[in-house]
């Protein structure tokens, strides 16, 4: 029977679905058809199998060859299938044995030597490949990525060769070895001088989970407290750390296997457009909101950016998904990821700094201010003036700040108890759970409520406001929220004025 079956992988959003490859020869005019939605990459195999079986002293079938990439209704790009198609071939036209391909799913570029590429996309595939029970073999340079799963089993070949001598039984091939996991290189808070109020809005945000706004001049230190945060959040879990390098391997941009443990810092320019920040394309890959997955995303500048760009944060900041729809498909990816954004108070910087140097008129402020939605500014939790430091706070003998270290333990002992309570950070409460931990007694409440009328804020802001209130609890050990804690939560709405937005 001139009939092979070979199991593989594709590509879907971060899923690997599986991909069964048929290759069928019959009699007829010499032709190499592959059918099954394959696009320009796949199309163009044939060229690239047929010289690397030749090259590695196979006999290349003069029959015509029928390969289907089935599911016939599943889009099919990239090199991915070079081998599996290249061992199609051989099983079908009898040069290897068809019963070894079974207990193997394949993945791998061919070059026209028969030498193996790396493709992009192992590790969800090794994932759902370490499911199915099966074996995966992929090129040598992917080795690495696919041995991070710990329950599959990897093979790692560098010849098409080497892959027909262990069906064969002639060799085994090398089992994939993950290097060995580099310690994160993360900034030290204790490089940030002064700013007292501005590093304790930063604690709550990574006690909490919760999004954050600097707003102040040039050179006032946003940008290198926004680059702490990472260092301040507690240790990725393995399921949090698996989820974000696999959205890093379909991403094309390339996965470091040595770092995958290490949460993702993205600070894309105010240029990109909404598509490099939610994702897109033909075959849809993820964006900047994703790449930060369990992670930190810094958008500085905020009001210079596309207000289109800006506005399609808004789904994700609530609900930790984007879905990116195609015509011929649609991915979603997850985007739970924390938002660090920085502005200047008005377009020349200087506004409210006690040097008295800004020229910028009441309506010209309030233009520059505007172009950041209400909607938008309503989902930051926290709003953070950073003034200018005097120079006394920048001698170099002056005062190290706490380091990050120091902030670290307080920041994990606060999620420690908001996990213990309601198995998430505070950020991400409900509102039935927001209403249930949340509760302030009836003096505070009144508070609230004057708070709430005065500065016309939204039901969601003042949800947020107590997410923050209990957060702010949470550092100090209190099984209750107080007056000092909601007002300091309370303290870090300066922006939802209606006057200010």
């Amino acid at each position: 029977m001139s009939l092979a079956l070979v199991h593989s992988r594709a590509r879907a959003g971060v899923s690997a679905p599986p991909v069964r490859v048929e290759v069928h020869l019959s009699g007829g005019l010499p032709s190499t058809q592959i059918v099954g939605l394959p696009e320009a990459a796949v199309r163009e195999a044939r060229d690239r199998v047929r010289a690397a079986i030749l090259c590695a002293q196979f006999e290349f079938p003069t029959r015509r060859i029928t390969v289907n990439l089935a599911p016939a209704d599943l889009p099919k790009d990239g090199g991915r299938f070079d081998l599996p198609i290249a061992l199609g071939i051989l099983a079908a036209s009898g040069q290897i044995r068809r019963e070894a391909l079974a207990d193997y799913e394949f993945l791998g570029e061919l070059s026209l030597t028969g030498e193996l590429r790396a493709v992009d996309g192992v590790l969800p595939a090794a994932l759902a490949v370490a499911a199915s029970g099966r074996t995966l073999v992929v090129p040598e340079p992917s080795g690495a990525e696919a041995a991070l799963v710990q329950d599959g089993r990897a093979l790692t070949g560098r010849t098409l060769l080497e892959v027909c001598a262990l069906l064969e039984g002639r060799k085994t091939l090398p089992s994939a070895v993950a290097p060995p996991t580099l310690p994160p290189t993360i900034p030290d808070m204790a490089d940030v001088r002064g700013q007292a109020h501005a590093r304790r809005a930063l604690e709550v945000a990574a006690a909490g989970g919760h999004h954050l706004l600097l707003i102040g001049s040039p050179g006032c230190g946003k940008t290198l407290l926004a680059s702490r945060l990472p260092g301040l959040l507690p240790e990725a879990s393995d399921s949090e750390a698996m989820e974000s390098a696999a959205i890093a391997s379909v991403s094309g941009r390339g996965l470091d296997p040595a770092r995958w443990r290490q949460r993702p810092y993205r600070a894309p320019h105010h240029t990109a457009s909404a598509v490099a920040l939610v994702g897109g394309g033909a075959q849809p890959r993820p964006g900047e909101i994703s790449l930060a997955h369990h992670g930190v995303l810094f958008l500085d500048e905020l009001p210079e950016w596309n207000r289109a760009a800006l506005e399609v944060l808004r789904e994700p900041l609530e609900s930790g998904t984007v879905t990116v729809s195609r015509a011929a498909r649609t991915a979603e990816f997850p985007a739970r990821f924390q938002l660090v954004a920085a502005m200047n108070p008005c377009p020349c910087g200087w506004a409210g700094d006690a040097s008295g140097r800004c020229r910028c008129g009441p309506d010209l402020v309030r233009r520059y201010r505007s172009r950041v939605s209400g909607p938008l500014l309503d989902r930051i939790d926290l709003h953070v003036h950073v003034p200018r430091l005097p120079p006394q706070d920048l001698r170099p003998d002056a005062p190290d700040g706490e380091t990050t270290a120091a902030v670290q333990s307080r920041v994990v002992a606060a999620r420690i108890r908001q996990h213990a309570r309601c198995g998430k950070p505070n950020a991400r409460m409900g509102q039935a759970e927001t209403m249930a931990h949340c509760r302030l007694s009836a003096r505070d409440q009144a508070l609230l409520e004057r708070a709430v009328e005065r500065l016309q804020l939204s039901a969601r802001s003042l949800h947020r406001i107590l997410r923050v209130a209990r957060t702010i609890a949470d550092l100090a050990e209190s099984g209750s929220i107080g007056t000092a804690h909601l007002t300091e939560a309370l303290g870090y709405r300066g922006l939802d004025r209606g006057n200010a937005a």
